[in-house]
């Protein structure tokens, strides 16, 4: 047989595209109110509607492969409430770590590490804890007592939130940034572009979102000329200072992080509600009561371990609440349809911290279970070789910052940061059965701060002698938290006498 033979025939194209008419009846209807403002609906709808979301595999190890990247990840109709024209403009409105791939984030994970090191232990027992200390007793405060208590929590969360950042509070925070700082989390928590709750929080981000800027880009000013007073109790100080205003953080990557971080702090909110469900003497968790009371009679004791006792209650209340519910990804493409370049994948959390593969009683609330736990010391080269690697798949770097502190960034065989303070390691459980706040290089830069947060919240339940209550409402008042999830606000707190 010839080749001319074996060649299939070509198929003819015509000289004209072809139109399938529909009629007015078959088209889609009821998807979305019809008066969306243009723009929101080709900017956020559009590719919400056309993107997917896949869940991945539960990690053995506790890293994430590079295939899976950081870079844009980033839900599709999130853009808008970011970036001027709907989309991604990190080169000329800046970026967060939070949406980078490891290959653009410098040496070592440079970015990371500069982030990180405005979030070490030293720092939060040293300079944030008074500020999270002073949010507990106006959010707890016999005011708020008997009623549903995360309207109070939000009332005042973003005092914190830039008091942290850049040392702003009260009167020092325009209107416009409150807006926006609402309409980001109205936005996160009912996610659906369809709604138009959520249309209304996006554009109210997006009305806002300039203001803001200018007001973040005068703060940052503010520190670097030195008139910000406690000028080092806030991020930004410690992001100029180790950054250096380099291509790894630059200027616009700062006032940019300072908004994105709404994103990855919304998880507070969701861990409060969480933990004093379960303290609930009715409803509640009576495994968790019982540790709670045990706990707190010596909560820093030194028992042997990496972890003091209240380290390992708030760990395993993470590992069973998982308010983080994944690591979302970006993939490369071989093939690919209309739409597939605004979709993700989905590492689990949830999965990996109850699998049987990590631990011998997943389901039960144990806090026990982190005394022999590895850590991020311990998963060094040696440990790679005994999982049958060849090589550690992140080769161990320092970063010591640049602050005048005795502080260096460094990193575990399986490449997640933390930190050595003045030559001791401040380590990190590091297995994938521990999986809320991520793996490997994806592993949250903020844990340790969100972990000081929730260990500030049962101390002054505890010397408050604080307690809570399911209310028994008609309908709750629905309280947006983190992606993709609202809460009825229907816990209230109560105070012994």
């Amino acid at each position: 047989m010839s080749s001319q033979q074996t060649k299939a025939k070509k198929t003819e194209q015509p000289e004209t595209s072809i139109t399938i008419k529909v009629s007015q009846e078959k088209l889609p209807v009821g998807v979305m109110p019809p008066d969306f403002p243009e723009d929101y609906v080709v900017g956020a709808v559009t590719p919400f509607l056309l993107s997917s979301e896949f869940v991945g595999e539960t990690p053995h190890l506790p890293m994430i492969d590079l295939a899976l990247s950081k870079e844009k990840a980033v839900p599709v109709q999130l853009w808008g409430m970011l970036y001027k024209n709907w989309v991604p403009n990190p080169e000329e409105e800046g970026r967060s770590v939070f949406m980078q791939g490891y290959e653009n984030r410098g040496p070592d994970n440079r970015r990371k590490r500069i982030y990180m090191s405005a979030t070490t232990p030293d720092l939060i027992d040293q300079k944030y804890r008074p500020k999270i200390q002073l949010f507990y007793k106006r959010f707890l405060s016999d005011s708020n007592a008997g009623k549903p208590m995360m309207k109070h929590y939000f009332e005042n969360y973003y005092d914190l939130y830039w008091n942290l950042h850049v040392g702003a509070m009260g009167d020092e925070i325009p209107d416009e940034v409150r807006q926006f700082s609402e309409g980001f989390n109205a936005t996160l928590g009912f996610w659906y572009p369809t709604t138009e709750m959520v249309c209304k929080a996006l554009m109210q981000a997006r009305a806002t979102r300039e203001v803001l800027k200018a007001w973040l880009d005068k703060r940052v000013q503010k520190i670097m000329d030195g008139k910000q007073p406690d000028e080092d109790s806030t991020f930004v100080h410690y992001w100029l200072k180790n950054g250096q205003l380099g291509e790894n953080f630059r200027r616009i990557d700062i006032v940019f992080e300072c908004f994105h971080n709404f994103l990855a702090f919304s998880q507070w909110a969701n861990m409060v509600y969480n933990v004093a469900a379960k303290l609930e003497p009715v409803h509640g968790d009576p495994a968790v009561r019982v540790r709670f009371d045990q706990v707190m009679k010596d909560p820093d004791a030194s028992d042997g371990g990496a972890f003091t006792p209240l380290d390992r209650l708030v760990m395993e209340l993470f590992r069973v609440i998982s308010p983080n519910g994944g690591s979302f990804s970006t993939m490369a493409r071989n093939r690919a349809m209309l739409g597939t370049a605004f979709s993700g994948i989905m590492t689990p959390h949830l999965p990996a911290s109850m699998s049987p593969l990590h631990w011998q009683n997943p389901t039960e609330f144990d806090p026990d279970r982190f005394k022999s736990a590895p850590t991020t010391v311990d998963n060094d080269e040696a440990k790679a070789h005994q999982v049958g690697l060849a090589r550690c798949p992140f080769s161990k770097a320092s970063f010591p910052v640049k602050d005048g502190r005795k502080v260096t960034m460094t990193n575990s065989a399986f490449g997640a940061v933390y930190s050595e303070i003045n030559g001791k390691a401040v380590p990190l459980v590091d297995t994938a059965g521990y999986a809320p706040f991520g793996f490997g290089y994806r592993r949250c830069a903020g844990e340790q701060l969100t972990v000081e947060f929730i260990k500030e919240f049962l101390r002054h339940v505890w010397k408050e002698k604080v307690s809570f209550s399911k209310l028994d409402i008609p309908v709750a008042s629905k309280q947006p938290v983190n992606p993709g999830t609202v809460l009825n606000d229907d816990i209230a707190f109560n105070k012994a006498k």
